[in-house]
């Protein structure tokens, strides 16, 4: 059995709250070792809805702070990965059926201010008859709301914190499930599967930060803890559809059930749906899209656009478990979005924490929250330093993304202009290191589809702890959207007889 060493953290799941609070705790000067059971990012962490938003539909059940944290981390965000992470304007038809009009502006000014917003454009009023907003809208819908958010790459989002926490000297290691722990006095012992390489592994860590989400109470039971919170499973569900409309502006659409379903631009020329907010009990590995979801999404769709959209026009779907703390809401859509810790410290034993709840935009501050909640066990821990900390790839002047696109695309002449964005806004600034003495697309090797060159591939095998197809054409980046299955087969083929 190999011996990993001993560390001051162990972070159990690789998901944006474990990558995050493992980052923060190197930054801190903490030994960290991270261990994923699958890949990074592979559950809930990269079927989201892909925006680091306030919450607008948060304020009707008060969460106030949340709100209020989410605004602010909005532009903390925006800074610290410019590359990833873009503003984005979202249209609001107005439906007085659902709320009205006064409610709407009201929760509207409560978000423009309650953050202190600086970077991104107020609310405005739209007349969807003049409007080129309204264009796709139907005329039944005459009066609109626009107002600011930001779009994520959810998955880049988690692996740019695994980075980051690598290079300050943390230890990450995924397809690596833990299969049990050993509470000390002093230390836990934990033990591993080496899924890669087969075996068992064994580490000591004075902490253990139970952060699998979906699976935090997996975890409770392989450590023998009897955690008093408890997590509760709501399904998410969203649709990948061809794009219907012109513009870069998103939207967002209010149904009959006091829900609203958001309609975002997806890749250039698709459209992301959802989502869906469904009670689920069943395992979160096998959670999948269900057709009662896209009849629900495409019924909302149709309502408000002049689309007659099918379930055969979708072209992708995809679902994910939130593991969101159980406040009793009897509403799966009123169940909290704030995030709880337990931390599980008998007689003075070896700690636990386990981390319930929370959302994509607020991870950084749980990060924070949660050192907070663990620096009685570290006397010589480290400040906070993450809220004006880039994220890899993301150090550009003045976080200006398209500055630094434009010295990019000059640096790299030779790249089509898609390709270039492609991996200007995958990499930011780390693509010059992809690109190191590429001169020609023949440098790039092999074309398998879409934008997808064999050196990127490899960089991110090498780099991004990529080793399978799906790790790359589905989370490290979307490729698989724009390709063929005869060019997917193909990928997969390359990827198999890389062992």
């Amino acid at each position: 059995m190999q011996d990993l060493g001993s560390f001051d953290l162990i972070v159990v799941g690789g998901g944006i709250n474990g990558a995050g609070i493992a980052r923060d705790a190197a930054g801190r000067g903490l030994s960290v070792l991270l261990c994923e059971k699958d890949d990074l990012a592979q559950g809930t962490s990269s079927r989201s809805g892909k925006l680091v938003h306030g919450g607008l539909r948060y304020l009707e059940y008060y969460e106030f702070r949340l709100v209020r944290e989410a605004l602010i981390e909005r532009e903390v965000l925006l800074a610290a990965a410019p590359h990833i992470i873009w503003p984005m304007r979202f249209v609001l038809p107005h439906s007085p059926e659902q709320r009205p009009a006064w409610m709407i502006r009201l929760g509207l000014f409560l978000y423009d201010h309650l953050g202190g917003r600086r970077k991104l454009p107020p609310t405005r009023s739209l007349d969807l008859a003049t409007a080129p907003e309204g264009r796709p809208i139907r005329p039944a819908y005459r009066k609109a709301f626009e107002y600011s958010d930001c779009w994520v790459d959810d998955a880049r989002l988690v692996v740019l914190n695994a980075l980051d926490l690598q290079m300050r000297g943390g230890t990450v290691r995924t397809r690596t499930p833990l299969v049990g722990a050993r509470r000390g006095h002093d230390a836990w012992t934990v033990e591993l599967a080496d899924e890669a390489g087969g075996g068992r592994l064994t580490a000591r860590g004075k902490v253990i930060v139970n952060a699998a989400g979906p699976w935090v109470e997996d975890v409770l039971r392989s450590t023998g803890s009897n955690a008093e919170n408890r997590v509760r499973l709501v399904k998410g569900s969203h649709i990948v559809m061809r794009k219907f409309w012109e513009g870069e502006q998103a939207y967002l659409l209010q149904n009959t059930d006091k829900r609203v379903i958001f309609v975002n631009p997806y890749e250039g020329d698709l459209s992301l749906i959802g989502t869906t907010d469904i009670p689920f009990d069943g395992p979160a590995s096998e959670v999948a899209i269900a057709p009662a979801e896209v009849d629900y999404l495409l019924g909302v769709v149709n309502r408000y656009f002049k689309v007659d959209l099918k379930p055969a026009d979708v072209v992708h779907a995809f679902s994910g478990v939130r593991p969101l703390y159980d406040d009793k809401a009897a509403n799966p859509s009123a169940v909290t979005r704030d995030y709880v810790f337990d931390v599980d410290a008998p007689d003075g034993a070896a700690p636990m924490l386990s981390v319930f709840g929370g959302k994509i935009t607020t991870y950084r501050k749980l990060a924070e929250h949660a050192l907070e909640k663990l620096a009685p066990f570290f006397a010589k821990m480290g400040p906070a330093w993450t809220q004006r900390a880039s994220l890899p790839g993301g150090d550009m002047p003045d976080a200006d993304f398209d500055r630094f696109l434009a010295g990019f695309r000059q640096r790299h002449a030779f790249l089509p202009a898609d390709v270039a964005l492609g991996y200007a806004r995958r990499y930011g600034t780390r693509g010059d290191d992809l690109l190191q003495g590429a001169t020609s697309l023949a440098d790039l090797g092999r074309a398998f589809g879409g934008t997808l060159y064999e050196r990127e591939a490899r960089f991110l095998i090498d780099r991004e702890w990529a080793a399978t197809a799906e790790d790359i054409l589905s989370r490290r980046t979307k490729h698989g959207l724009h390709m063929t299955d005869i060019e997917i087969a193909g990928f997969e083929a390359w990827m198999a007889g890389r062992r």
